[in-house]
């Protein structure tokens, strides 16, 4: 019973502490798959809650595929729809197609070193105090000058400097979403967000991805009947399928968004780079109705470890989300903040953006060459447009967990599919990301998958980890 302590804050209701924690056992495999929870009765006395509030957290569990109920005998962890936690192989020899980092060689080392100098010559000891608000007023200028490339026309009153777009997410929902408010998604979707989405209690609701962008018409049936208080996106190289929205689904989601009075949450982190899409410009720079709250990452596009990145904010939330910024770490260090200004001031910002663009774009178009001309005929493959993702599907009746286990003891590492849906009910889907290795190696990772394919087809249909996850009711 130890695994089930938990010392409780007061930033979110005990219902939802215990959900998180026992849905964390489950997922990192702390709880065995078909193991049995223990009594409701139980575990209230152990954690000094009422019986009501196991049954809830329990009553969500079973929603959300966590766990199943066998009349008479109690609560048992679930398999089917388990997100399971990608466990890498420590191997050199290992080729990394999960990985979304950027490929170490690609970082500006002695530029940015200089920069870090510069930074600590002009501001000495100040620039290790706490930095006020919204952040360096400097850098908050020099990125609007940068998001006017992208037709972004803002101020530096509307930018808040965040420590990467996972805080950027957070902060926004810790200013804007309470409990049971509605936020709807694209399926399949980042995962960190659902994650933060379901911590602060909010109801998720998934509207599938076509070819152009989010399904416009099951989001229309959806806003007849239910109002959310937002809807995240990522219209450019979404995550994980590559696809971009058309200019006409992205004008069409702010004009919903203004009928049906809701705010937009844009998740940008590569739009820099056109790729073969049409229309690269965010969300952000087609909004006349400041419905749009926009997150820019540095991450795929610098040094991930930086740590940094902005949200745009419609002036109305701008004391809320300043709020939960203060509340999570008061400020990003001012250190980071002053180097990335003068990184991006002095030492030809446009330049090293172009270099990256040439390098992800021929790693793009080369890997989306060899997927159609090795595994398209056996795979079902999204129709990217750029990025750094490409969603795939086997046949009906696979795993891609079991895939993953599979295809990793041959050397190469892809994320399962099940970490892209709220509540997925056929585990078909893999992700493979191109940011981390060389194009030969890439290229080396498509072989080893084309090459062991067919034995995968022929030995794992309805194979052994699919019958051992037979639910017992």
């Amino acid at each position: 019973m130890d695994r089930y302590k938990l010392e409780f804050d007061n930033n979110s209701s005990k219902y939802i502490q215990i959900y998180n924690n026992i849905k964390k056992l489950i997922v990192q495999g702390d709880i065995k798959e078909h193991e049995k929870l223990p009594p409701i009765r139980k575990l209230a006395n152990f954690i000094n809650v009422n019986n009501a509030t196991i049954v809830k957290v329990y009553e969500l569990l079973e929603k959300e595929g966590h766990v199943y109920k066998v009349m008479g005998s109690g609560t048992f962890v679930s398999s089917i729809n388990i997100k399971k936690e990608v466990k890498l192989v420590d191997s050199e020899d290992l080729i990394h197609l999960e990985s979304g980092n950027p490929s170490k060689d690609m970082f500006p080392l002695e530029n940015f070193k200089s920069s870090i100098n510069m930074a600590l010559e002009k501001d000495g000891a100040s620039i290790f105090e706490y930095d006020d608000g919204k952040g360096s007023k400097e850098l908050r200028e020099e990125l609007c000058t940068y998001l006017e490339s992208k037709r972004i026309n803002t101020s530096k009153e509307n930018i808040q400097i965040i420590s990467g777009a996972q805080q950027g997410i957070d902060i926004v929902c810790k200013g804007l979403i309470n409990y049971s408010d509605v936020i709807f998604v694209e399926e399949p979707t980042y995962n960190g967000a659902l994650e933060v989405f379901k911590s602060r209690g909010a109801k998720i609701i998934s509207i599938p991805m076509l070819n152009d962008g989010i399904d416009i018409g099951i989001l229309k049936l959806k806003l007849e009947k239910i109002k959310p208080k937002l809807i995240y996106v990522m219209p450019n190289f979404q995550n994980p399928t590559g696809i971009s929205y058309s200019k006409y689904k992205k004008k069409k989601l702010i004009e919903l968004s203004e009928k049906y009075n809701f705010y937009i949450l844009e998740d940008d982190f590569i739009s820099d780079f056109t790729f073969d899409s049409e229309d690269n410009l965010p969300l952000r720079s087609y909004d006349m109705k400041n419905r749009v709250i926009y997150i820019k990452s540095f991450s795929k596009i610098l040094m991930p470890g930086l740590r940094i990145g902005i949200v745009d904010i419609p002036k109305e939330l701008q004391e809320k989300i300043l709020w939960a910024k203060y509340s999570s770490d008061i400020s990003t260090p001012r250190l980071i903040q002053k180097s990335m200004y003068y990184y991006m001031k002095y030492y030809n910002w446009e330049e090293y953006l172009d270099d990256i663009d040439k390098l992800y774009t021929k790693k793009y178009r080369k890997t989306k060459t060899l997927l159609e001309e090795n595994l398209s005929d056996k795979l079902k493959i999204s129709k990217a447009q750029g990025g750094l993702n490409f969603f795939l599907e086997l046949p009906r009746g696979y795993s891609s967990q079991d895939f993953y286990n599979f295809i990793l003891q041959r050397g190469v590492c892809i994320t399962p599919g099940t970490y892209f849906f709220d509540n997925i009910m056929d585990d078909r889907f893999f992700r493979i990301n191109i940011a981390n290795e060389k194009i030969e190696d890439i290229e080396k990772g498509i072989t080893i998958i084309k090459n062991n394919l067919q034995e995968f087809i022929t030995s794992y249909k309805n194979g052994e980890t699919i019958s051992s996850n037979k639910m017992f009711y």
